[in-house]
């Protein structure tokens, strides 16, 4: 869930009253020393995770709480939970109301927000950085004593089942993109869908939320993210005097849910009510894990390959599904897009999608993306041309790091996949040394049609009229 326009999600009912004022040190004007703005992570008195990475350009400070739950934690039964339980953070905990943590916040000049991911949860303010004591002291309070009426939970399940039907049900897109999702993980809990199926979110239970708070936001399972104009040591004061306070729990067991090799090619066909179809194809490809082993090489050399075909404006599939490039200027495609995750929790899939143009079938529009990476796997790729994808890539991994926000999101992210704190700085090294011949042995490698997964959104009138 995004809460937008709020000015950008934890107080322990032992702590005492909220002061009305909490002072830092004011912002430094000097050049800063390159080992002062370094991220930092530390393990609390109770086993949660403290990061800090100071930046004192402005006098602002970000305040991210993340939990290593998502909706690949969820069962069958109660899709959704984890995103519901993400609403029902900001409604009341020991010391605040309904609301009053988003009220506080604003009070304090800051913003707020939160989302749910298949991987994580995370809860995020800014705020000026002499408030950043009393946004710790509010989130210590919401992570540990979080409660709610079982009223205040019937009426956000109402919010958040309109929220489905806004953002799933009246889009068949959406619609189409879920069931094939479903169709491309068979045992892997990516195949449930964030939000939750409607048919559970009926069925929730209030004790559904808070049995899932009570075994997954636990110390253990969290990290508390700071960046901006801050002192490393009063951050570390704050951090354990108000979450470090919290009891320590185990972190529950996890299972491998292991998704098992596909073993010949899917294909879903979906009609709804819409202008134009659409094509989606999926090859289930290894993620980024860190280590220097065979499928993190891979995992990279696909980023790039991605890159190549999608990653700039005019880049391949643009060139030659959009503008016809090579095809005697004839379109193929209204729009073409390659996607890859390189980094979750989860097994990671390569997509390539295509809105086929007028009078192009989405088989021809199917068949035109698979040529493009066909091509590659054939002729590789010019120097020239993977250094400017490596350029794009290290450009915006760089340029993101111009917001506290993009620093606290990404050192989280990393922190989430177990990955260091200098992750990003050894993406780069790594990116860098990706040669032509791997970009082109995994393209050879990974899209074959025994693992291809197909899924076309096809357009249907109104009620059924002209289906077949």
């Amino acid at each position: 869930m995004k809460r937008l326009l709020m000015p950008l999600g934890l107080a322990l009912a032992l702590c005492a009253p909220l002061p009305a004022t909490a002072q830092t040190a004011p912002p430094s004007t000097a050049s800063p020393d390159p080992a002062a703005t370094l991220a930092r992570q530390y393990t609390l008195s109770n086993g949660m995770t403290l990061i800090v990475r100071p930046d004192r350009r402005a006098p602002t400070a970000v305040h991210m709480l993340w939990v290593r739950v998502g909706s690949m934690d969820e069962v069958d039964g109660t899709s959704g939970v984890a995103h519901a339980l993400e609403h029902m953070m900001f409604k009341g905990s020991a010391l605040l109301k309904p609301g009053e943590f988003s009220q506080r916040v604003s009070a304090l000049g800051g913003q707020l927000n939160a989302f749910t991911s298949r991987d994580n949860t995370a809860y995020h303010e800014q705020v000026p950085a002499d408030r950043l004591e009393e946004v710790m002291r509010l989130g210590a309070d919401r992570f540990a004593t979080n409660r709610w009426s079982d009223d205040e939970f019937a009426r956000e399940m109402s919010v958040i089942k309109e929220e489905r039907r806004q953002r799933t049900e009246e889009s068949p897109r959406a619609r189409m993109y879920e069931a094939f999702n479903a169709m491309v993980w068979q045992a892997s809990p990516y195949r449930r869908p964030i939000i939750g199926w409607m048919s559970d979110l009926d069925a929730m239970t209030p004790q559904d939320a808070r049995d899932f708070h009570r075994r997954w936001y636990v110390p253990a399972n969290a990290a508390v993210v700071i960046t901006g104009d801050v002192d490393v040591q009063r951050v570390r004061e704050w951090a354990e005097r108000y979450y470090g306070r919290i009891p320590a729990a185990a972190v529950p067991e996890r299972k491998p849910r292991t998704e098992p090799p596909q073993q010949g090619p899917r294909r879903l066909e979906y009609r709804g009510v819409t202008e134009q179809p659409l094509v989606t194809l999926a090859w289930h490809a290894p993620r980024y894990s860190g280590r220097d082993d065979e499928a993190s090489r891979d995992a990279l050399a696909l980023a790039v390959l991605s890159g190549l075909l999608d990653g700039y404006p005019g880049a391949r599939l643009d060139r030659a599904l959009v503008q016809g490039e090579g095809n005697a200027g004839k379109r193929v495609a209204d729009s073409a897009s390659a996607g890859y995750g390189l980094i979750g929790r989860g097994p990671q899939v390569f997509t390539l999608s295509a809105v086929p143009a007028r009078g192009v079938t989405p088989e021809m529009a199917a068949a035109a993306l698979k040529l493009e990476v066909e091509r590659i796997a054939r002729e590789g790729v010019s120097e020239a041309e993977l250094q400017r994808v490596k350029t794009q890539w290290t450009a915006s991994e760089v340029y993101k790091l111009d917001s506290i926000m993009g620093q606290a999101q990404e050192l989280g992210t990393y922190w989430v996949n177990g990955l260091p704190v200098d992750a990003g700085e050894r993406l780069i090294a790594q990116l860098r040394a990706v040669t032509a011949e791997q970009v082109r042995a995994v393209a050879g490698r990974y899209f074959i049609e025994r693992t291809l997964n197909t899924g076309v959104l096809l357009p249907e009138a109104r009620n059924g009229e002209g289906a077949r």
